[in-house]
């Protein structure tokens, strides 16, 4: 008797895990994945087994969010991207980077003398990954996911006292202003387009607007969590986006800044926010788009 009751707990369990994991097959559409981190940024884009991680947030939250949003048996991420080194962008990704396998890194060689660049620095060449560096007109494809980078620009990035030539991590110091270099780019899949845009600063979102060379887009996702030190009215007019979302957690400035939300209703965008909603599920099959 008690043999058959260990036999049958040992086929429930096994029903259990069996389930667990059809559960955690992923479907066929393009999930965007604001995490709600507090007062950071960290955004998640996973497509099938393919997984792109946009910052970390300020500290390691940001695990907690991937361990809801990808499946238990995948601790393979395709790529980060690290858009700056401030700390609500970066210190979660150390934390990433220890948890799981990360093929590569996307991130500008600038060292801005803080301790937390140094250690996401060691910790990056430690683990033998991968580093790119961004540069405007780049395009990077993974599958049927594309990212144009639209900010730094080459010219930018010459214009900075180089320390350590051919470091692809510590190249060149900036010790102050490192919004202006932040990793701007937009995301191609199928139909689909969407706007990244770091912490850029009002002076490139008006730059980029000027280019003409976006196009529109449907979804922004609002830098430096809606302050008006970031995205300008000439950039949302330009990709006249549908969906904005805006990755904030309780702060001293009072952001989103009621200028920036006021900006965003004049053009019609949903405003989507992680303080009131926690972790946001953009879902899209390449054509049509909803939250899960």
């Amino acid at each position: 008797m008690r043999t058959w009751k260990y036999t049958f707990t040992l086929l429930f369990l096994i029903l259990a895990a069996i389930l667990l994991a059809l559960s955690q097959v992923p479907d066929k559409n393009l999930h965007i994945i604001a995490c709600d981190v507090g007062q950071g940024d960290a955004i998640l884009i996973s497509y099938g087994t393919t997984q792109i991680l946009t910052d970390g947030g300020p500290d390691p939250s940001v695990l907690t969010c991937l361990g809801r949003h990808m499946p238990f048996w995948d601790r393979q991420i395709e790529l980060v991207i690290s858009t700056h080194p401030d700390a609500d962008h970066s210190t979660g990704l150390t934390n990433v980077l220890e948890s799981y396998k990360v093929d590569k890194i996307l991130i500008n060689p600038m060292d801005p003398g803080t301790n937390i660049y140094q250690v996401l620095k060691n910790s990056v060449g430690g683990r033998g990954i991968g580093v790119i560096n961004p540069v405007s007109g780049q395009t990077l494809g993974l599958g049927l996911i594309y990212l144009d980078i639209l900010n730094p620009t080459g010219q930018m990035l010459d214009s900075l006292p180089v320390i350590n030539d051919g470091d692809k991590l510590v190249k060149y110091s900036v010790k102050a202003k490192t919004n202006l270099y932040s990793i701007a780019y937009k995301l191609s899949f199928k139909m689909f387009t969407g706007l990244f845009l770091g912490d850029i600063p009002p002076e490139i979102s008006d730059s980029l607007a000027g280019t003409g060379s976006i196009g529109r887009v449907q979804y922004i996702k609002i830098p430096h969590h809606g302050s008006v030190n970031g995205i300008t009215e000439s950039l949302i007019n330009t990709v006249k986006p549908k969906v904005a979302v805006i990755s904030v957690g309780k702060n001293p400035w009072g952001l989103p800044s009621e200028e920036i939300l006021n900006m965003l209703n004049k053009y019609e965008v949903r405003i989507l926010r992680t303080d009131k909603m926690g972790d946001i599920d953009f879902v899209t099959d390449g054509e049509k788009y909803w939250l899960k």
